[in-house]
């Protein structure tokens, strides 16, 4: 569910890995797109084939990926998506669908009921959400003796598995008893859902990308992926049924998931996120071009060395030195293209997972915050920057509702901070915090890339 790139990218080709190392021709993926069909039609002429372009060090030669074996536009035949749920065939679903695809409340961090397309859903249409096409297609599947079903959550999400569950078991708790009881019921004795940590660079494939895999492959691919040769996949062991023999092709299965997931969140996507702010507000387009200014690439590197790491439990095996250095160089290859508006988008739903727990831990451990502070102020000049038009945030219309007429850092700050499905009351009130967000706000605003590096670099 969610076949976007970065499914093509990693899920699938995880999935084709495990069979050419097996032997194996048992599975294939049904891709179901969300959103938008674009996906589904590019890839039905095509027999579900698409290729993968690695780009950087260590590139391996275009790939043909052959795993997915149907694409359905899920919001044009939503009862289709049931119904491949439903089938006793289907051993496992995994999901893509970023951080906005799940409906979550961000006061309860449970199912927003509320939301107007999971009320439908609710209410017995054809589902269109996620979560709704999930729990109607167990339902269906528990009616007819489908079997277990194990849900796999592929999105940047602390606990991706288990949250996945509670908000599954929140769309049946919320509907008629009569059908709430034993959906329930069923669900605890027959799904699933592990935790799991995904991690490979994909950017959105430009023309240019298209064209030079037509002259590498001798054919039109309009379904074609770009990525970085960095894969990896941890998965927490907790599977209801058969599943692909996915540490074959290099997955890790670990009862650690939590401790994987908090080193990418706080390190890797925090300094995305830091790099898109700064470089949007200094107009560097590419996170490349971002990450190749000193004074940038110093930022990241201070915090993750002196607000993140202390915040966290690295699993075994992980050195976090040797982590920090590979995350700033993968973020450096200009091959990939990444661009810091694409990055930046949707921050409203990003900052808190990647930055805010960092903040929260500094300022509750005694410590300064300094370069998490930054990296939020800089969001909020992108906020307070943006024409309301051209903000793409599921709370954009919020946002702008909030911000003050003036856009100093002294009406800007604090008009953000009262934001509280963002920010919690605590943390607003923070003197420390905001303190460091007015001074960096200010920076940014009136001294620009110039006092950035002087500030960053000597102090």
């Amino acid at each position: 569910m969610g076949l976007g790139a970065f499914a093509r990218a990693h899920t699938a080709v995880f999935t084709e890995d495990a069979m050419l190392a097996t032997g194996s021709a048992d599975w294939g993926i049904i891709g179901v797109t969300q959103r938008s069909d674009t996906v589904a039609r590019q890839l039905a002429p095509q027999d579900g084939l698409f290729s993968v372009a690695e780009r950087g060090t260590g590139a391996a030669p275009l790939r043909v990926v052959s795993s997915i074996v149907e694409a359905i536009s899920g919001k044009d035949r939503p009862d289709a998506v049931v119904d491949r749920i439903a089938a006793e065939t289907t051993k496992v679903v995994t999901l893509t669908v970023t951080e906005k695809g799940y409906r979550i409340d961000p006061h309860t961090g449970s199912l927003n009921t509320a939301d107007e397309q999971v009320a439908a859903d609710l209410a017995g249409r054809p589902p269109l959400t996620a979560v709704g096409q999930i729990a109607r297609g167990i339902q269906k599947r528990a009616r007819s003796g489908g079997g277990p079903l194990t849900v796999v959550s592929c999105d940047n999400l602390p606990g991706n598995g288990e949250l996945t569950g509670n908000l599954v078991r929140a769309f049946a708790g919320a509907l008629p008893d009569a059908e709430s009881a034993p959906l329930l019921a069923w669900l605890g004795q027959n799904v699933t859902f592990p935790n799991t940590m995904v991690d490979r660079m994909v950017p959105a494939t430009t023309e240019g990308d298209l064209a030079a895999v037509e002259r590498d492959l001798g054919l039109r691919d309009e379904a074609a992926v770009v990525a970085e040769p960095f894969m990896q996949w941890v998965i927490e062991d907790k599977f209801a049924a058969e599943r692909p023999a996915w540490e074959r092709a290099g997955a890790l299965f670990s009862e650690d998931v939590a401790a994987w997931e908090a080193a990418k969140l706080r390190l890797l996507n925090a300094s995305h996120s830091m790099l898109a702010y700064l470089g949007l507000a200094t107009g560097k387009a590419t996170i490349s071009g971002a990450v190749g200014e000193d004074a940038f690439r110093t930022a990241c590197r201070l915090m993750m060395a002196d607000d993140a790491l202390p915040t966290i439990s690295l699993p075994a095996g992980l050195d976090g030195d040797e982590y920090c250095g590979q995350v700033l160089e993968r973020f450096a290859n200009p091959a990939l293209g990444h661009t810091t508006a694409k990055v930046g988008s949707d921050g409203s739903q990003k900052i808190g997972l990647r930055l805010l727990t960092t903040v929260n831990t500094n300022l509750e451990t005694g410590r300064e915050p300094r370069w998490a502070a930054l990296a939020v102020a800089a969001w909020m000049h992108h906020v307070a920057s943006t024409p309301a038009s051209e903000l793409n945030d599921p709370l954009a219309a919020e946002l702008q509702a909030a911000l003050p007429a003036g856009r100093t850092a002294e009406a800007v700050v604090p008009a953000l901070l009262g934001m509280r499905s963002i920010f919690d009351p605590a943390l607003a009130a923070n003197t420390t915090f905001a303190d460091l967000l007015t001074h960096w706000y200010r920076t940014i605003d009136i001294d620009g890339l110039d006092g950035l590096r002087k500030e960053i670099i000597h102090g």
